[in-house]
């Protein structure tokens, strides 16, 4: 039975437990407003920003359910992770700042919360957009992320990329989907994203010991358009899916290259800039907790 002080409202669906949205942002001034008011069915926002040098932190401190932080960014799941610490309620919702909660997930999450839940997480599927259009293919469309679960059955790994959220328990799909903005206004943005995306990940290579040869540096990033564009068919998409397929090659060629760079240069006496990792322990001993009780299981 839920605590009286996390008896939430009503509505038609019965009475639900209250839940915090969590976001985290970085210079999303033309997202952030519409991300918090997809959530404003919340009882309190959570937002994680990355010092960013745009409007956001103005746009975001001007909603009074936001509790705004600014805090170094050292990946998404650590980013995230931190950000489920600071929640006041049982149940999260969480949203990266270019993503929608549909109308019609509102009102599904109202009526399993009021209903009382039976698992403690929940997998959403997403809706991926670029440049105003959907992305139906290449690789998209069984894209689905864990998005509502009980406070302290979550969290996720430590990488600097593409971080894992590990769950207790089953996670069953909700049936209506998140609204992903991927790449709604700067396309030239997300192509500098990427190749960041490329250096953070050939980080993680090397930090978990990882190598790779000129081959692979080659082959990867081919392997990864055919896979994309020809087998999970990108090419249904027309020219947005050739575009958007040869960057996701790209993307790979950049973690393959900067990590053969680094081998090349290490062979020379020359160790790798790597980024920040976070190293609190606190970030991660939910995590810890929750695969311990997973192994004793």
């Amino acid at each position: 039975m839920e605590r009286a002080d996390e008896q939430g409202r009503s509505g038609a669906g019965g009475s639900w437990p209250k839940v915090s949205g969590v976001i985290t942002s970085f210079n999303e001034e033309h997202n952030i407003a519409a991300c918090i008011e997809s959530l404003d069915w919340c009882d309190e926002i959570i937002l994680v920003d990355s010092f960013s040098t745009d409007r956001t932190p103005e746009i975001a401190r001007g909603y009074d359910k936001v509790r705004f932080f600014q805090r170094t960014y050292y990946g998404a799941g650590a980013q995230k992770n931190w950000a489920m610490k600071h929640v006041a309620h049982d149940w999260i919702f969480l949203l990266d700042s270019d993503e929608r909660c549909t109308p019609a997930l509102r009102a599904e999450v109202e009526a399993l919360l009021a209903a009382g839940p039976v698992h403690d997480a929940y997998m959403v599927n997403r809706n991926v957009y670029m440049l105003g259009r959907r992305i139906r293919y290449s690789g998209w469309q069984h894209d689905r992320v864990a998005r509502l679960f009980r406070r302290g059955t979550a969290y996720y790994e430590n990488r600097r990329v593409h971080s894992v959220l590990h769950t207790a328990g089953e996670t069953p799909i909700l049936k209506s989907p998140i609204e992903h903005f991927m790449v709604e206004r700067s396309f030239d943005e997300y192509a500098f994203r990427l190749a960041k995306y490329g250096y953070w990940n050939a980080a993680q290579c090397w930090r978990d010991g990882q190598r790779t040869s000129a081959a692979e540096v080659l082959l990867r990033p081919a392997w990864r358009f055919a896979r994309t564009y020809l087998m999970q068919l990108g090419i249904l998409d027309g020219a947005l899916g050739l575009v958007f397929c040869l960057l996701q090659a790209y993307s790979t060629y950049m973690k393959f290259a900067i990590l053969w760079g680094w081998q090349v240069n290490a062979a020379r006496g020359i160790q790798p800039a790597l980024p920040e990792f976070d190293e609190d322990e606190s970030t991660w001993a939910g995590l810890r907790k929750l695969t311990e009780g997973e192994s004793r299981d």
